[in-house]
């Protein structure tokens, strides 16, 4: 209730555990708190919080016009109602190396599992869209460098993105995988990559965690969960897709209304008053207001 039983610590050091393993962990994107449940309650292994997915939301388009306190808060919101590890995106990391530094401290004294910096220019863009531009080697290993020994809990997972597979081809991306990795980076998220032989060919050259980014819509194949358990990968995120799927159902039940007058006709593709109070537990807030109100002290009347 409020927040999630476990500790922030607890949750870092399951998540570097369940890592460990080696087996795929997957994390699908939330977009908002309540989504955070669903997924804890249908038995994933963590949380996704996508910069492009909190955009969205704000009605802006990804290209770094959030800030480090929405970005922030947001993310608090999302991760502290459950026990699962939430991995966030902190795009380039709101400046230069010392604001990457700030920005992984905020972050961990907020309760995340982790984070991912990535290597655009800012502006950036979408990583799935073109004309992508890439910052120096040295510019993202001194951000990495910093933000690795801002690290008060070194279980908090930092992962460095390279967004170089688009603009300087498959090779140069592993080889600024590798230099990240140097810097200080625990992970490594290679976006955009464009077939099961790229994957493997990262692979082959990177002894870290991976991610693999999931995405709708983008120039990534939507592999399974199989598939990438036998390319060795260790995360897989979703990271828009709780909100593609309710914006989908928002415009469509709205569309009815219009058209109709009335939402009749949409009730039973609602969630139900009874289903939404299971999602939030709201039987157990419930009870604790009838055990607050209840309460008496030994010898106490009803004065």
């Amino acid at each position: 209730m409020l927040f999630g039983k476990k500790t922030a610590a607890e949750k870092r050091a399951a998540f570097r555990e369940e890592l460990a393993t080696g087996r795929l962990l997957q994390f699908p994107g939330a977009h908002a708190p309540i989504v955070s449940l669903v997924i804890e309650e249908q038995g994933f292994d963590g949380v996704y919080i996508s910069g492009a997915a909190l955009s969205a939301e704000l009605g802006l388009p990804d290209i770094g016009l959030t800030t480090l306190t929405e970005v922030s808060q947001r993310g608090r919101q999302i991760s502290r109602v459950t026990d699962l590890p939430a991995l966030i995106d902190i795009d380039t990391g709101f400046g230069e190396p010392m604001s990457a530094a700030r920005s992984v401290q905020e972050f961990e004294e907020l309760g995340l599992a982790g984070c991912h910096l990535e290597d655009q220019v800012n502006p950036k863009r979408c990583g799935h869209l073109d004309n992508k531009s890439i910052v120096p080697v040295r510019e993202m290993t001194m951000k990495l460098r910093a933000a690795s020994d801002a690290k008060k809990d070194d279980n908090f997972l930092l992962m460095a993105r390279t967004d170089a597979r688009a603009s300087e081809g498959l090779d140069a991306a592993i080889d600024r995988c590798k230099a990240y990795i140097d810097a200080g980076a625990d992970a490594i998220f290679p976006e955009a990559l464009q077939g099961w032989e790229e994957y493997e060919k990262v692979r082959e050259e990177i002894d870290v965690p991976l991610l693999a980014n999931l995405t709708e819509f983008g120039k990534t194949p939507l592999l399974t969960k199989e598939e990438l358990e036998k390319l060795g990968y260790n995360i897989a995120i979703y990271p828009v897709t709780s909100l593609r799927l309710s914006m989908k159902a928002v415009e469509d039940g709205f569309a009815a209304i219009k058209q109709q007058g009335t939402q009749k006709e949409i009730v039973d593709r609602m969630q139900t008053r009874a289903r939404l109070y299971e999602v939030i537990h709201y039987e157990d807030y419930n009870r604790f207001d009838q055990d607050i109100f209840n309460f008496k002290l030994e010898g106490q009347g009803d004065e």
